[in-house]
């Protein structure tokens, strides 16, 4: 069975929106763990718009599954992933004007200044996902900075309109997965992933976890935390 990694970024966005201390995505975190998803993804962001430097410093401590930071690649925040040490850091993409994480890294165009990173933190002792498009180009530099996962971006394929436009991303997903796995890398996948589309994915065994957030966090509202985490574990299942 694939793994489940489920985002709280959002239930610290709407901590966020009245600037008080509800919800807590401590008590989130644990009521995911409880559900029996695999681990926790957080996204510390520049502007810190939602996950804080506390939040981060507790998952730490509270945490009995995998914590995984999801982060931009630079110094100031590698800095801070080796005073907590993650079981993973996944680095990403980050401009301030976007909604979410828009697209893969380019590791082929920044080979230098990602190596450099995840130098940093293998020093440290701390594992890295690169967080890519399922573009084979991408995997290859994935390949050659030394990583040691990919998360494969999804969102083409779950924004895709049309079933032909669909097949054609879900090919590319399993094309990159089998390429990752073949050079040794482990696969992991993520981006607008939900309770209709994620099931398909699921025959790709390179594949060995999801992370997903919004989809699970927007089901919560409805249902309720542990019973949205385990209706999509049994999705994977």
């Amino acid at each position: 069975m694939a793994r489940l990694g489920v985002n709280i970024d959002h239930v610290a966005t709407l901590r966020q929106a009245r600037g008080e201390n509800d919800p807590d995505p401590l008590a989130a975190a644990i009521l995911v763990e409880l559900a029996g998803a695999d681990g926790l993804v957080v996204h510390l962001r520049e502007d810190r718009r939602h996950i804080q430097d506390r939040d981060l410093r507790l998952l730490r401590e509270i945490l009995r599954t995998k914590l995984d930071l999801e982060m931009a690649a630079d110094d100031t925040m590698a800095k801070i992933a080796l005073t907590v040490k993650p079981d993973l850091v996944t680095l990403v993409p980050e401009k301030r004007q976007e909604l979410t994480t828009e697209g893969g890294l380019d590791v082929a165009g920044q080979r230098d200044r990602i190596e450099g990173i995840i130098t940093l933190l293998h020093n440290g002792g701390i594992p890295v996902s690169l967080f890519v498009e399922p573009d084979l180009t991408q995997i290859k530099a994935a390949h050659k900075v030394s990583a040691d996962f990919v998360e494969l971006h999804t969102g083409r394929y779950a924004n895709a309109s049309r079933s032909k436009e669909t097949d054609a991303e879900f090919e590319a997903i399993t094309q990159a997965a089998k390429f990752a796995y073949k050079l040794g890398i482990g696969v992991n996948a993520g981006h607008g992933l939900n309770y209709r589309n994620v099931k398909r994915l699921t025959h790709i065994p390179e594949i060995v976890e999801y992370n997903i957030g919004h989809s699970i966090i927007a089901r919560a509202v409805l249902v309720g935390l542990k019973q949205a985490v385990k209706e999509m574990k049994a999705l994977l299942g």
